[in-house]
C-alpha cells in the first residue's frame, strides 16, 4: 500500500511540473547584462516573457544624421541628462516617415552606451508587460530606454493603459534609471473621426472646450514630458543627406554630383524625400558604382 502511496506521490509531482512549465512565469532578469547594449522584449507561446540580447546592434552615429540639427539636439540633450543622472523626460518622436526618427535613438544609444545607457526594444502588442520589465531593471546601474517603435493604438487596445499608468499617473513612484522612448507618425496615438468634433462644446462668449472622447484621446501623448516633430524634407535637403550617405560609402565626389538626377528620379518614383529613401538610393548606387 505505501508502496503504491510512493508513486502516485511521483505521478502527481510529474504533473504538477509539467503544468507549472507550461504556466506563466515572472519575467527574470537575464544573465548577463554584459551580452549587448540593446535588448528586444519577447513573449513566449508559452506566456513566457524574456529579455533577448541583440547580438548585431545596427551602427549609426550622430554626425552621420544630417537636416535635423533641431530635432538632434533636443533629443541628444535629454538623453545626455538621463545618463548624467539629472532630470530628463519621456520622449515622443513624431512625424513624417523616414526622416530619422528611429534612426536618432539608435545614434544616442551609440553615443552613450560607453556612460552606461542601454536600450530595451519592446513591441507595442507587448507593452501590457512593461511594469514587469521596468520591475526587473530598476536595481540595475545602468539606465535604460525601452523604445516602442512606429506606436499607434486601435480603440480598446491593452497596450494603451499600460503605457499611460507608467508614463504618469500610476501610485508607483517613477523609476530614475528608465525613461520611455516612442516614435510615431500620429501625434495623439489614437485614430482620430470627424465624429469626434462633435463632443466639442461652446460657451456664449465662443470658448471651445474639448469633449471627453477629445481629452482621451490627446491625453497619452500630453503624459511624454518632451514632443519633437519630424517633417519632410526639401529637395536640396534631400539631396546634401543622398550626398552624406554615398560619401560615407567611399564615393568620390565627382560622382556624388553625378549622381544628383538619378536620386531626384529614385525619389519621384517612391513618392517621398525622406531619409531613408536617400539611404536606400545610396546603396544602391554606390553598390552599382564599385561593382
Amino acid at each position: 500500500m505505501n508502496e503504491q502511496f510512493q508513486k502516485l506521490i511521483e505521478r502527481a509531482e510529474q504533473l504538477i511540473g509539467r503544468i507549472e512549465s507550461i504556466l506563466p512565469q515572472p519575467l527574470a532578469a537575464p544573465a548577463d547584462w554584459n551580452a549587448s547594449i540593446a535588448w528586444r522584449y519577447r513573449r513566449r507561446s508559452s506566456g513566457h516573457g524574456v529579455l533577448e540580447p541583440v547580438k548585431h546592434v545596427a551602427a549609426m552615429s550622430l554626425d552621420s544624421l544630417k537636416e535635423i540639427d533641431v530635432q538632434k539636439e533636443k533629443i541628444e540633450r535629454n538623453t545626455r541628462q538621463f545618463v548624467e543622472g539629472k532630470p530628463a523626460n519621456n520622449v515622443l518622436l513624431t512625424g513624417a516617415r523616414g526622416t530619422g526618427k528611429s534612426s536618432l535613438i539608435r545614434a544616442c544609444l551609440q553615443a552613450y552606451a560607453p556612460q552606461g545607457l542601454r536600450l530595451i526594444e519592446v513591441d507595442k502588442a507587448e507593452l501590457t508587460d512593461l511594469p514587469d520589465i521596468v520591475e526587473v531593471v530598476s536595481q540595475r546601474p545602468e539606465k535604460f530606454i525601452v523604445f516602442s517603435d512606429d506606436l499607434s493604438f486601435d480603440e480598446g487596445e491593452p497596450g494603451y493603459k499600460a503605457l499611460k499608468s507608467i508614463l504618469d499617473g500610476s501610485i508607483a513612484a517613477s523609476t530614475p534609471n528608465v525613461l520611455i522612448y516612442a516614435t510615431s507618425n500620429r501625434r495623439h496615438l489614437l485614430p482620430e473621426y470627424m465624429k469626434d468634433n462633435l463632443s466639442y462644446t461652446h460657451t456664449e462668449d465662443g470658448e471651445v472646450h474639448p469633449g471627453e472622447v477629445i481629452e482621451e484621446k490627446i491625453s497619452l501623448s500630453e503624459r511624454f514630458g518632451l514632443w519633437v516633430s519630424f517633417y519632410p524634407f526639401s529637395q536640396n535637403e534631400y539631396l546634401a543627406i543622398v550626398a552624406q550617405w554615398l560619401s560615407s560609402f567611399g564615393v568620390d565626389k565627382a560622382a556624388i554630383e553625378a549622381a544628383r538626377p538619378e536620386a531626384l528620379v529614385w525619389a519621384l518614383e517612391r513618392g517621398s524625400r525622406s531619409g531613408r529613401v536617400a539611404y536606400q538610393f545610396a546603396r544602391d548606387y554606390a553598390g552599382r558604382a564599385t561593382a
